[in-house]
């Protein structure tokens, strides 16, 4: 028995009291509230929210709203100011948030500490951007005229996070729109609320330390699915960002569309890889292992379908196997773990049913099992599962948010291609290979079908500094890198007369004598 598993049952609930404490949450708002916060490292109740109503969240609306009549009015760069404090502080709160998050979602400390780096990463990113929201210059035909497109705050930001990323998503979205001139409002998981009171005590410091920004520019809303639809209608809420299930995007994308406002969508992500015959075995090893296993599968990234080459297969998939049997599965806070727990009893039930389905269609499951002896009994570890398929079809075409790694063997690239493209999602994918034309062919037009497609790396694990989403059933939107700031900016084409002429546009006359 480790360490942690002979710990009393309260020792965890303690060390959470203390982090939230150092990170300056009121002990008020974790005590006697209505929305029991578990921890899926021992499964057991580690403090009590309290929830929002749908009359509060439209209250929370309404500041933000007013905020953000008056921040859109604040220099682009000394908006940037306040982003460049919130990645101060995050970086002042870096292990204490970091050790949350692992305690409050069951990442390893090394995949906490870097939700959080990627945090800081986006906060100076987006410092950048605030002195870079460039329009354009545009040719006009007519004479000593100017014409020009300028970029406007858009108004209030709503963020809808997942339970995998807790703190990152907020982030990505938040800096950005914050530099961009607008307010935020976010209802982050009802599976991870604590996380969230942690980052908003962290933001507050920053606004305090800024001085001057309204009142209402930075909301939180602790609550379930009725807060959401209250973000989601609200009129005032000009573009919402919302992270999950692609069932989810589609109650929320008709609903926000319906009042033309703006949705970013982050959904479903069946990702898959193709190990060619030319590939670097012991690099795609790591690679495959980490993408597929890390984060117990659930990641938006993690990788899902694994097809390899026939001539390549036996040599290969025998070695995965072994990884997949030796990997350590146990409480993420010990040392040498590789694999948590899934975040609930219903991540497991989904895990165990689509195994069930596939050993049905005659697959070869290894491992896949729950693992006990880790924490209470109401804590869901499992090993990961290398499922060897006759055929590509069946659960491998869905997303199970789990370790489940569906293997499947080809024989040409575009049997391989095809079957990459045959799901409704489009996140992120990746191609083994040394050959550079199976690798310019899977990034082309003609290749792969995702936002995101890689060569000689997993798919899982995307740094800032690129556009982050995908195509299809993944939504379609975009956070981080490129141009993905205009997402929360309005654009306005200007035309300037400096002429005592006025000719129009075609050479359209209308003399009025």
């Amino acid at each position: 028995m480790t360490q942690a598993q002979s710990s009393p049952a309260s020792a965890l609930s303690e060390e959470v009291a203390a982090l939230l404490e150092r990170l300056g949450v009121p002990r008020a708002a974790t005590v006697g509230g209505d929305l029991p916060a578990r921890s899926p490292v021992t499964g057991e109740t580690i403090a009590a929210v309290t929830q929002s109503s749908p009359a509060e969240a439209t209250a929370a609306i309404g500041r933000a709203h007013a905020a953000f009549l008056e921040w859109r009015k604040v220099p682009a760069p000394r908006r940037g100011e306040l982003v460049r404090l919130l990645g101060e502080e995050l970086r002042v709160a870096k292990a204490d948030l970091g050790r949350l998050v692992t305690i409050e979602v069951g990442k390893v400390p090394s995949e906490g500490a870097g939700e959080v780096q990627e945090m800081i990463d986006i906060c100076d990113f987006a410092v950048g951007l605030s002195r870079q929201l460039y329009g354009l210059t545009i040719a006009t035909e007519r004479a000593q005229h100017r014409m020009m497109e300028t970029w406007h705050p858009l108004g209030v930001c709503g963020v809808i996070s997942a339970f995998n990323f807790p703190v990152a998503v907020w982030s990505w979205n938040a800096a950005l729109a914050l530099v961009c001139g607008d307010s935020v409002v976010w209802k982050p998981s009802e599976k991870t609320p604590l996380t969230a009171l942690a980052v908003h005590a962290i933001a507050q410091r920053a606004l305090a330390r800024f001085g001057d920004a309204p009142a209402g520019l930075l909301e939180l809303l602790i609550g379930q699915r009725d807060i959401g639809e209250t973000l989601v209608d609200d009129a005032r809420v000009a573009v919402l960002s919302a992270t999950g299930s692609t069932a989810m995007g589609r109650q929320v994308g008709p609903r926000v569309a319906a009042r033309f406002a703006r949705a970013i969508l982050e959904l479903g992500g069946n990702n898959a890889a193709i190990v060619a015959p030319s590939a670097d075995l012991d690099l795609t090893l790591r690679g495959v292992a980490f993408s597929a296993m890390g984060t117990a599968g659930q990641r938006c990234t993690s990788l899902r379908r694994l097809f390899v080459h026939d001539s390549i297969y036996d040599a290969f998939v025998p070695r995965l196997a072994k990884v997949y049997a030796s990997v350590q599965v146990d409480d993420p806070r010990e040392p040498g773990t590789l694999v948590g727990p899934l975040i609930d009893a219903a991540a497991f039930a989904g895990m165990q049913n689509a195994l069930h389905e596939s050993r049905a269609a005659g697959a070869t499951v290894h491992g896949g099992e729950r693992v006990t002896g880790i924490g209470g009994a109401d804590a869901f570890y499992a090993r990961p599962a290398l499922v060897e398929l006759k055929a590509h079809e069946g659960a491998v075409l869905r997303e199970t948010f789990a370790p489940i790694l569906y293997v499947v063997r080809y024989e040409n690239m575009d049997e391989a291609i095809a079957w990459h493209n045959a799901v409704g999602a489009g996140l992120s994918s990746s191609i083994f290979t040394l050959d550079m034309r199976e690798a310019e062919r899977f990034m082309s037009s003609a290749g792969s079908d995702c936002g995101i497609a890689n060569v000689n790396i997993g798919p899982s694990g995307a740094e800032i500094g690129g556009a982050f989403g995908g195509e299809k059933e993944t939504g379609g939107g975009r956070e981080a890198g490129g141009d993905s700031w205009k997402a929360y900016m309005r654009r306005a084409t200007n035309t300037i007369n400096y002429s005592t002429e006025l000719p129009l546009a075609q050479g359209v006359t209308f003399d009025i004598g």
